[in-house]
């Protein structure tokens, strides 16, 4: 599957997602409530829609999971070999607000961990692909394809940029800054929302990602796969095990994403 995978094919399809989530953004946006009282608008139902189609036609025999898509029975789902995991608007609370800092997430899970990813934020023109053997990059304006490289360990610098959640910045990240700064460690925030706080830390305008609230995997898979073949890593907080996907319950615990 990953040596036949045309990330080209998954980059169209985000960027075309991109363009009908920035038809509803320009709109007054009409927001409805889920079950767990999440916030939903028709942007994410209409990227929805188009990923899952173009993904049934390139890769019809990859199943795939969506936040956006009533949930396959773990009895099932727990035999996937391969599979997708999408959030079709990752960042829908940026989203209404018009901050610009959401994005389109699809990634590709084999064994438990996300071995390709495209990440797109239509509003900034950020895209982000990655995979296994090839690498990570981030598209610049030109379009031009610029290789993410590895990146000293935050712990190994003096001035340690922060990267925390605009919606979501918990005592638990406040503590996290507070015992870096015991160590005699000069500490910054760098504020961001959606899966862009991964990105940030791939492309070294971040040094830490400390995420100590509630994520599901669809928010994380494919900033997961963007940092981790750049070289980085997204661990447990309590383990230091590396983030695995297709459990049982889909909710992550906490975790650190660093170099």
């Amino acid at each position: 599957m990953l040596e036949n995978l045309q990330i080209e094919k998954i980059i169209t399809l985000a960027r075309l997602a991109g363009i009908e989530v920035m038809k509803v953004y320009k709109e007054p946006i009409k927001v409805e409530e889920k079950a767990d009282h999440s916030p939903l608008t028709l942007a994410d139902t209409r990227s929805n829609e188009i990923i899952i189609k173009g993904l049934k036609e390139f890769f019809p025999d990859v199943p795939i999971l969506s936040e956006e898509t009533k949930q396959v029975d773990y009895s099932v789902r727990k035999n996937w070999d391969y599979f997708w995991c999408i959030d079709p608007l990752d960042g829908t609370k940026e989203f209404i607000k018009h901050n610009g800092e959401f994005t389109i997430n699809i990634a590709l899970i084999h064994n438990t961990q996300p071995v390709a990813s495209v990440l797109f934020a239509p509003a900034l023109n950020k895209m982000y692909y990655a995979a296994k053997g090839l690498g990570s990059f981030f598209v610049d304006e030109k379009g031009n394809s610029i290789k993410l490289t590895s990146q000293p360990n935050y712990l190994s610098k003096q001035k340690i940029n922060v990267v925390a959640s605009r919606s979501h910045l918990t005592d638990d990240v406040l503590q996290f800054v507070e015992d870096l700064k015991k160590q005699g460690k000069e500490v910054e925030f760098v504020s961001s929302g959606s899966s862009l706080k991964f990105c940030l830390v791939a492309e070294g305008k971040a040094d830490v990602y400390p995420r100590f609230g509630p994520t599901m995997e669809w928010d994380t898979a494919a900033g997961q796969a963007i940092i981790e073949c750049a070289g980085g890593k997204v661990l447990q907080h309590k383990t230091a095990t590396p983030l695995s996907y297709n459990k049982e319950n889909l909710l992550n615990p906490f975790f650190v994403v660093e170099f």
